[in-house]
């Protein structure tokens, strides 16, 4: 059987249901996805510049490609064998490593992104 999409429209269409898949299977896709809602709103409320919401987007997108490419990896390892491997252990732990890291920079861009503003917003400081 031929995988290949036959248009774009097409393309567009399986990447969206790869999307929703993942959000609704994924428990840290959906914690993800809820804590990014949560910081372009705080985004909007302390007026961030273009250079902040250049920050803001890139962290959001890349926990959320790391987060697609981790879930990807872990399905395609546990397609191939069901019993524990190292090889597969390592490669699933690698790749939520890779996660992790992007989260972790999320975090990093946030602090440094809100924290001033909030700590001016409610005089501390």
């Amino acid at each position: 059987m031929d995988f290949k999409h036959k248009n774009a429209r097409d393309s567009l269409r399986c990447a969206i249901c790869g999307l929703a898949d993942a959000w609704r299977s994924e428990r840290n896709m959906r914690l993800h996805t809820t804590m990014a809602l949560i910081a372009v709103a705080a985004g909007v409320w302390l007026r961030l510049n273009r250079t902040e919401w250049l920050f803001l987007f890139s962290a959001i997108f890349l926990v959320m490609t790391m987060e697609m490419l981790n879930t990807s990896l872990e399905r395609v390892v546990d397609l191939f064998t069901r019993d524990y491997h190292p090889l597969a252990g390592l490669a699933k732990n690698a790749a939520a490593g890779a996660a992790l890291l992007a989260a972790i920079y999320a975090m990093i861009v946030g602090t440094l992104l809100f924290l001033p503003r909030l700590l001016e917003s409610f005089n501390i400081f």
